[in-house]
């Protein structure tokens, strides 16, 4: 198999089908190439939708996989990756895709291209868009104790001093190597599986991605972002819990995947300290947000929240 295509769908049937309708064109062009949509028990229309519209569009390159539990991001992934690695076609190549992305006419193509011509490369990333052709951030550092003082504080002078460790970095407008790169269009090599292991099922969602780049990182591949590589990402739509429109609280799996990543790959006297960063500059910036009446645009209660979830008062529980 050329390339394995996975998609993980919870309650998102109609941003799937819109994913699954964009690749469509793409797949004419390339062959052995295979579509896995995974469903985290959704308890909606999902099983019968996806499964239907895969049989009467006669998508015969997409498989739909209902899992027994809703296992997270992770989980959802690893449940196709796995069989597929250990089957005798085993995927040169696997790229992870968010149900609420629509590729762009030769995204697919610009990811193979470029992982053939770069045999050093573990991981590429997508340019992902906004659907008016904005770009995203979607290349990033990873994530330290300065870089968690940094998205606490958000003071000029401070953000200018820490810009090395700055997690969101300016978004590139050709190849460029990078820390990690978003899991929405992640394509990972086949070696790399079989080199560090699958995504961390323990992260029910959010970190994933990050902690599996490190991991690819430390066994010695590169991370690329691919700009060629255009995918519109609708951000927010699957989770609900980022973009312009939302303004929720964190719920806890978050701040547990946060702390898993800081814990796991760094120790609990590093993970304190980023949470003590992370504390201490949003008190700063909560203040300034009172004192200057500044725009709120902060999920509830994320001091307390923080706090409550940090390795000072959860330990090591994730």
């Amino acid at each position: 198999m050329r390339l394995l295509i996975v998609i993980v769908n919870y309650r998102t049937s109609g941003l799937t089908l819109d994913c699954l309708a964009s690749l469509a064109p793409e797949l004419r062009d390339l062959s052995d190439v295979k579509v896995v949509v995974t469903d985290n028990l959704s308890k909606d229309d999902s099983v019968d939708t996806i499964s239907r519209a895969i049989a009467d569009r006669n998508w015969s390159w997409a498989t739909f996989m209902p899992l027994p539990e809703n296992g997270g991001f992770a989980y959802g992934n690893n449940a196709a990756i796995a069989p597929a690695l250990a089957s005798t076609d085993k995927p040169e190549y696997v790229l992870l895709l968010n149900p609420d992305t629509v590729v762009h006419p030769g995204a697919i193509h610009e990811l193979l291209k470029f992982m053939d011509a770069h045999p050093d490369a573990g991981i590429a990333g997508s340019r992902l868009e906004d659907p008016d052709g904005t770009p995203q951030c979607s290349a990033f550092k990873f994530h330290g104790i300065l870089s968690e003082l940094d998205r606490g504080i958000r003071m000029g002078w401070v953000a200018r001093l820490l810009r090395r460790w700055t997690v969101p970095q300016a978004i590139p407008t050709s190849v460029s190597r990078t820390d990690w790169v978003a899991g929405a269009s992640m394509i990972i090599r086949r070696t790399v599986f079989e080199r560090v292991g699958l995504l961390d099922s323990k992260y029910f969602m959010y970190f994933e991605e990050v902690d599996f780049c490190l991991r690819v990182a430390r066994a010695g591949f590169q991370c690329w972002y691919v700009p060629e590589s255009r995918v519109i990402h609708l951000v927010g739509a699957a989770s609900q819990l980022s973009g312009p429109r939302h303004r929720k609280r964190r719920p806890r799996y978050w701040f547990d995947a946060r702390r898993r990543f800081f814990v796991k790959n760094y120790g609990i006297l590093y993970a304190g300290l980023a949470d003590l960063a992370f504390a201490t500059g949003f008190a700063l910036w909560r203040l300034r947000v009172l004192v200057r009446l500044k725009d709120d645009c902060d999920p509830p209660r994320m001091l307390w929240d923080s706090i409550r979830n940090s390795v000072f008062l959860r330990g090591t529980r994730v």
